[in-house]
């Protein structure tokens, strides 16, 4: 048998995002709190999380959405991780505020962000393993909390995979 790996690259790709899902999943996590969700978003939903970052231009002016709308569409799949809000009582002051119940109402807990982004920080470290092109992108995330694909987690962020000749998240063009 030979397989060519024009045929089998999707596959591959998608098993690649498979674990850097168990990556973000066993990445350190605050005090052992895991609040954390993670998600692998593939084929046509890879057109709704597009067609959403475009709509949500005109909302904020953010012109670079645009850019990275059409960027994700070379993306064979779309590793997604964001967090819950929940403070994790330590008082640290971290996120501005002396004591955790003094803060404000979309104030995130810093021990959360900081878990978001070791998670994040995981996934990309077993892509870059597997030499698979990556980005992580506030944008693309911030759709998909929209569109609550991360069902209440504040903080997504997403990790579009690819393996081409060439990364298509970098040496971007803006768009009009």
């Amino acid at each position: 048998m030979i397989i060519n790996e024009r045929n089998s690259r999707n596959e591959y790709v998608c098993n690649v995002g498979r674990q850097m899902m168990i990556a973000a999943r066993t990445a350190p996590k605050g005090k052992g709190v895991d609040i954390i969700e993670v998600a692998m978003v593939t084929g046509d939903d890879i057109k709704k999380l597009s067609d959403k970052m475009i709509a949500m231009v005109d909302e904020h002016g953010m012109m670079f959405f645009l850019r990275d709308a059409d960027n994700i569409l070379s993306a064979e799949c779309i590793v997604l991780i964001g967090t819950h809000d929940q403070a994790q009582g330590l008082n640290c002051g971290h996120c501005g505020f002396a004591h955790c119940a003094d803060r404000s109402e979309g104030v995130p807990c810093a021990i959360n962000s900081v878990d978001v982004g070791i998670a994040l920080g995981s996934a990309c470290a077993t892509a870059a393993d597997m030499r698979v092109d990556t980005r992580v992108m506030f944008s693309a995330g911030l759709a998909a909390q929209r569109l609550d694909w991360l069902s209440g987690c504040r903080q997504v962020y997403a990790i579009p995979v690819s393996a081409s000749s060439k990364n298509p998240f970098f040496d971007r063009k803006p768009k009009q």
